[in-house]
């Protein structure tokens, strides 16, 4: 009998030590079942928790991104609505009516996002006067989003993320006055 050099080993050839016979037996003898009896199902299971554990902390921040976004979108629609609806006032109009329809608009476009707008989060400045030729409105809004299904009931405030959006938008040097300048 000769040995013919296999893998890194030495293994005889002829006889009954062809591979054909090994595999043969090793089949009869059931070796091909004793390997994986002990983890019949166990993938399944691994696969579950590993879902469990990858996917549910990726659909929370997913949501959390999703609710900064949509927030975000929405401050910075309402600062760019609120500055055009205040220099747009019709003549007649007193800088107290401008500041209202500007809360309304910013109110409107933060709505169509979801989100309430409280009176204290935006605020509107005038640089040197309002409703002036040659003057500047400054619309600033700054609001928190809470991160998302987290209860009141832990005590204190919620954690949030805070939004700051902000526009300037010309008056103009060529129009008239307007309000009660």
């Amino acid at each position: 009998m000769s040995r013919r050099r296999w893998g890194g080993r030495t293994r005889p050839v002829g006889g009954h030590w062809r591979a054909g016979h090994w595999r043969a037996a090793w089949w009869r003898w059931g070796g091909w079942r004793r390997g994986v009896e002990g983890e019949r199902g166990s993938a399944v299971v691994e696969f579950s928790w590993l879902a469990l554990l990858l996917m549910v902390p990726l659909v929370y921040a997913m949501l959390a991104v999703f609710d900064v976004q949509r927030a975000s979108y929405g401050a910075t629609a309402a600062t760019r609505a609120a500055g055009r609806a205040f220099i747009i006032v019709p003549a007649g109009l007193s800088e107290d009516q401008a500041r209202a329809r500007a809360f309304e608009a910013a109110r409107l476009a933060m709505k169509d996002q979801g989100m309430e707008l409280t009176s204290d989060q935006l605020s509107i400045t005038c640089n040197p006067a309002c409703l002036e030729p040659g003057s500047t409105v400054t619309v600033t809004l700054d609001t928190a989003v809470p991160l998302p299904l987290i209860p009141d009931a832990l005590g204190g405030q919620p954690p949030a993320v805070h939004i700051s959006a902000s526009h300037t938008e010309p008056y103009g040097d060529y129009r008239e006055a307007k309000g009660d300048g």
